[in-house]
């Protein structure tokens, strides 16, 4: 296999192996896999399969078990915890009144989110280049993987984080693992520029998803799911849409899937952007004619992002898997949220934002009764404990008191402790 950076906009190549986040013309970059006479592509099924069965680190993980797809780095060349073992769970039916139902927890990452699978590859090039300071923009993930990876290969980590606008079970991390975070005035979109004013001048490694280095490992949430599935393709794979990477890392993964031949069709992508962060959502509805940032405000924080830098190769995306775009309102989300939360798998709210909107293409009719349908739950439930605190303690509007789940004050008094524990059993 071949590797180059191929400019999805004019078409320029460039080495693989030179730190490039945009092409000259100032289009988004793509790694170009180039299949060559000696790839056996239909076998790689087999290879990843025997693979379980090893101990490396490098087969443990579910995003180097796929290297093939992800770079041929040699196991002692990654950084990896590792990273990409995440479960896909079989929910009940009557969530979505569908045939089948399932949801990819990427919440069981390492640092807790779908962020770990990008930045296994990404910290690992920046090792390969030679870098002593990694940098991102977050909104709050993004920056507790980079922190976590950074601190495993022994490289600086500094992140940019907009000022009041991160949970903290997020920030804590960043904290914890040492990174330096710079909080600056204003919005996701305002630490993004600044962000990238910085990479460019100084010789720090920029890890957001506009590097496109780091959404192959992003690939692989949608190449484990369909292993788990035992390649029973589904029809349906909806996700949320924040900054849109893994929306283009999924369809990006679909496209080589399909041309290499390991799959014989694709899922449609869904993706599902709140109702006041929704640029990507507004330029589907206008057929991809026209695109404009907004000022993004959502209780999901995680895609509280009005400027997505990965519009072009997420509109290809859609365009490819014939999929479609929805936005949902914050009660929406919180809703789904607190269903998800009560299987026991529990999410953050931008996860849940996969559930919100598949009822609501399945209300629509765009999802059929007779579908399979994956959801993807991108964050863990810890990731933002105000949020769930602050619904159950009924401090959001328009939420239906048969969701909450308030606590109870009760006396220390056996009498009255033992009448409430009756009362319950009696529920």
């Amino acid at each position: 296999m071949k590797r180059v950076l191929k400019c999805v906009k004019c078409g320029r190549e460039y080495p693989v192996d030179v730190p490039r986040y945009r092409c000259d013309c100032g289009g988004l970059l793509d790694v170009k896999i180039t299949k060559e006479k000696k790839d056996d592509f239909p076998h790689l099924k087999e290879i990843w399969e025997r693979r379980k069965c090893s101990s490396k680190p490098i087969d443990q993980s579910g995003v180097w078990r796929f290297r093939e797809l992800v770079y041929p780095f040699k196991e002692d060349e990654i950084v990896t915890f590792p990273e990409g073992k995440t479960n896909l769970y079989k929910l009940p039916a009557y969530l979505l009144d569908v045939r089948a139902l399932y949801a990819k927890h990427e919440g069981e990452n390492p640092t807790g989110s779908f962020k770990d699978r990008g930045m296994t590859i990404g910290i690992s090039f920046a090792k390969k280049f030679g870098y002593k300071m990694v940098t991102c923009a977050s909104t709050g993930n993004t920056s507790a993987a980079l922190a976590a990876y950074a601190a495993r290969a022994g490289l600086k980590a500094v992140v940019f984080i907009p000022e009041g606008k991160i949970a903290f079970g997020k920030l804590s991390q960043a904290l914890a693992y040492g990174a330096k975070t710079l909080q600056i005035q204003g919005d996701f979109d305002d630490a993004m520029k600044a962000v990238q004013e910085v990479a460019a001048k100084h010789r720090i490694y920029l890890l957001n998803s506009l590097n496109p280095i780091r959404l192959e490992g992003q690939k692989t949430i949608m190449i484990h799911t369909l292993e788990q599935l035992n390649w029973n393709i589904p029809d349906w794979f909806v996700l949320p849409g924040g900054n849109l990477g893994n929306t283009t890392a999924f369809g990006k993964a679909l496209m080589e899937l399909k041309e290499f031949g390991i799959i014989d069709r694709v899922p449609r992508l869904a993706v599902i952007q709140a109702k006041n962060a929704n640029p990507f959502y507004l330029a589907y509805k206008n057929g991809f004619k026209e695109f404009k940032p907004v000022k993004a405000e959502t209780v999901a924080t995680a895609i509280r992002i009005g400027n997505p830098v990965n519009y072009e190769k997420a509109k290809r995306s859609i365009l490819y898997t014939k999929g479609v775009v929805e936005e949902v309102s914050d009660r929406e989300i919180m809703i789904a949220k607190s269903q998800t939360d009560r299987l026991g798998i529990g999410c953050e709210p931008a996860s849940a934002a996969s559930l919100a909107g598949a009822k609501k293409l399945r209300k629509k009719g765009i999802i059929k009764k007779e579908d399979t349908v994956v959801i993807l739950l991108t964050g863990h439930l810890l990731k933002d404990p105000g949020a769930t605190t602050d619904f159950h303690l009924g401090k959001m509007e328009g939420i239906p008191k048969s969701a909450i789940n308030m606590p109870e004050k009760i006396e220390n008094d056996p009498i009255k402790i033992e009448d409430k524990i009756k009362e319950i059993l009696q529920e």
